[in-house]
């Protein structure tokens, strides 16, 4: 009898251990495969070893927001470079505001002035002689600031040093302005030099006039 419970004994040691062993080999099995599971998507040879490369769409839209007026003009004076005939360093050259063709042409927006001042500095930007003919003879200093420009033609010279002159139109067309931009000498009426552009709306919409109301200033479109 003594012997019989000493073999049962040892037989449920046994089958404890081999119990306890099998529990811990599943769990280290599951626990590898849950680990593989995990690591499986690293060893995807589609997403990782491709070589297709993924549109960055946030940096392309950050690329064409950065694109100001200035970046068009740049386009058409290199476009009115390849043409341009007679003008150099020894032609002095003045820029006038861009006028709307359907509208008055005494009457400049915020849009027209500012490609003419975008047109000024590509064109020193190019070694043209550029003449600032809305520069007075002396400096006029006031309680709001100091000031060498104006547009009141009785404060500026009457005889201006240029032969020719940067001038161009604006047309409203679906997604943005046309221009067309010439150069003219001013005694044969001549165009000696062109160029075409458009400009998104999105642009044209980025200028903003400025004016005072009760002290404070406000934004305005720009025609």
């Amino acid at each position: 009898m003594k012997h019989f419970l000493i073999s049962i004994t040892l037989l449920c040691s046994a089958g404890c251990s081999m119990f306890t062993e099998k529990m811990g080999m599943q769990a280290e099995q599951t626990i590898a495969n849950d680990a593989r599971s995990v690591a499986e998507p690293m060893a995807n040879a589609e997403l990782f070893q491709s070589k297709q490369a993924v549109p960055n769409t946030a940096s392309q839209m950050a690329s064409v927001s950065r694109k100001n007026i200035n970046h068009y003009v740049r386009g058409m004076m290199q476009d009115m470079a390849e043409n341009l005939q007679y003008v150099n360093q020894k032609t002095p050259l003045a820029v006038s505001s861009f006028i709307f063709l359907d509208d008055e042409y005494d009457d400049a927006s915020l849009l027209g002035n500012q490609l003419s001042e975008s047109f000024m500095h590509e064109l020193h930007h190019f070694g043209v002689a550029v003449i600032d003919f809305k520069t007075t003879d002396y400096m006029r200093v006031t309680p709001q600031g100091d000031f060498v420009f104006s547009r009141d033609y009785l404060e500026l010279n009457e005889e201006q040093n240029f032969q020719y002159v940067l001038a161009g139109t604006l047309v409203n067309h679906q997604g943005g302005v046309l221009v067309n931009a010439r150069i003219i000498g001013l005694m044969s009426k001549a165009v000696v030099g062109s160029a075409q552009g458009f400009i998104p709306q999105t642009v044209v919409d980025a200028l903003g006039s400025s004016y005072r109301t009760d002290g404070i200033m406000m934004k305005k479109a720009g025609r």
